[in-house]
């Protein structure tokens, strides 16, 4: 992309309270706004994290406290703000940053430019439990998702579910640091739900259990974009998920840009009805017994994985919101599909692939070399001071106990008790749709 096409005298405020060192979003962003001339002004904690070595970042400024409130990070906006003097384009990197810059937008929008987003959709997307009421109401197929008031609930909605089932905390970012507690986890036993609904509090969220979909070859998709002030979506596109670290249920490793009308009418229809503005990260998975794609995730910000939708002009995500808040035209670029894009500490051998339609790699790139030297040496001391803890878990015998048993659907329960010998409830957990006193085949099949 040509520099002039993007207002270079308005730099860029980018945002992440995460701490993971391997953040590589982080760095695509630097990147993509550096290249094009903007001044980009980092706020994070890349202590540790090869995004330090980039040549494309301004200057970089403390992050908020671990687990900050909406008001420390306002101030630590503000502090930014005013160290630049002019006002900046602000794109946040992660749930929470997106969460509170919605939160704490009458007080930043004097200093930052920032989408026009109802209220705090942001929010009501970014969490779990509030997307599936979301998809509900504007007709976009999602998992059957329960949330349970109880221990003894989260069993029987389990159950009801059949096993295994997916259990989620409505709001991932709260979880915290050493809590050993992960945002999502295959539930294979009623036991496992009761035990994960009694760290609730800890988790700081609500616990929701959701229909499993099984992953498998070319059912895992996403789409990347940005609603511009009219609503129309920009610089990004449906891209396909062929492998993912952890495998199954992780993020992106390798990805392609893939055309797919289903998934981009979806995610149209989903944006326009809710009024949605900004950046936009959408996770789907494909039912493989009915076809259906059903949304997983809504992510307010950009995914880590943006780069690969790079239009034959230049056009990203990051770049359309810099070009749309200026009010500078957005260029005409054609989509590239076929295109990938790697991270080469989880899929190193696919960056060695001929890529005929092209490839982005997410550390290494030939006009910026440090970062993708300092990662290596950075993944082999992390991979160090794990390996042996995971060889002595792998080594270690795990005591027979439920804990693996799989059933693919449970048709009903014995009478009064749960699989684990716990009394039943009814109803089994609180819906997010109309309670039903027991699953129809319909509803599993809409829900698989």
């Amino acid at each position: 992309m040509s520099v002039s096409l993007l207002d270079t005298r308005v730099p860029a405020v980018l945002v992440r309270t995460d701490r993971n060192p391997f953040h590589h979003g982080t760095l695509g962003a630097v990147r993509s706004l550096g290249r094009a001339g903007v001044d980009v002004h980092l706020i994070a904690d890349v202590s540790g994290s090869p995004v330090r070595r980039s040549r494309f970042v301004r200057r970089l400024h403390p992050p908020p406290p671990p687990g900050a409130a909406t008001a420390d990070i306002a101030r630590a906006l503000l502090r930014v703000a005013a160290q630049i003097a002019r006002p900046a384009v602000l794109i946040p990197l992660d749930d929470a940053s997106a969460v509170a810059v919605g939160r704490a937008r009458a007080e930043l929008s004097p200093a930052f430019l920032l989408p026009q987003q109802p209220g705090a959709l942001a929010e009501r997307v970014a969490d779990k439990a509030e997307l599936a009421a979301v998809c509900a109401a504007v007709g976009v197929p999602h998992p059957l998702t329960l949330i349970p008031d109880s221990a003894a609930e989260a069993a029987a909605a389990a159950w009801r579910l059949g096993l295994p089932t997916m259990a989620k905390w409505s709001r991932p970012w709260l979880l915290p640091a050493g809590s050993g507690l992960r945002s999502t986890v295959v539930v294979r036993s009623t036991r496992q739900a009761r035990e994960l609904y009694l760290r609730t509090e800890e988790a700081g969220s609500r616990l929701l259990l959701q229909e499993f979909l099984p992953p498998g070859p070319d059912l895992d998709w996403f789409c990347h974009g940005y609603a511009d002030r009219t609503g129309t979506v920009r610089g990004g596109g449906p891209g396909r998920k062929l492998h993912a670290w952890p495998r199954g249920a992780g993020l992106t490793a390798v990805g392609h840009w893939t055309p797919n009308t289903p998934v981009r009418a979806l995610t149209e229809r989903l944006i326009g009805e809710l009024g949605y503005r900004g950046i936009f990260d959408l996770d789907f998975r494909r039912c493989a017994t009915t076809g259906g794609y059903h949304l997983l995730d809504f992510n307010p910000r950009p995914g880590a994985q943006f780069r690969l939708f790079t239009d034959t002009a230049g056009l990203d995500v990051v770049r359309a919101q810099h070009l749309d808040l200026t009010h500078r035209p957005m260029p005409e670029g054609a989509a590239r599909p076929g295109r990938a894009f790697v991270v080469e500490n989880y899929a190193p051998l696919s960056a060695l692939r001929p890529a005929p339609a092209g490839r982005e790699l997410a550390w290494h790139a030939p006009d910026d070399l440090a970062p993708g030297w300092a990662m290596w040496a950075l993944w082999a001391r992390h991979v160090g001071r794990r390996l042996p803890s995971r060889l002595r878990r792998l080594s270690e015998r795990a005591e027979p106990d439920d804990t693996r048993a799989r059933v693919v659907r449970q048709a009903a329960s014995p009478p009064g008790l749960l699989p684990d010998g716990s009394p039943a409830t009814s109803p089994a957990a609180s819906p997010v749709t109309s309670p039903t006193d027991s699953l129809t085949d319909d509803e599993k099949a809409s829900s698989c």
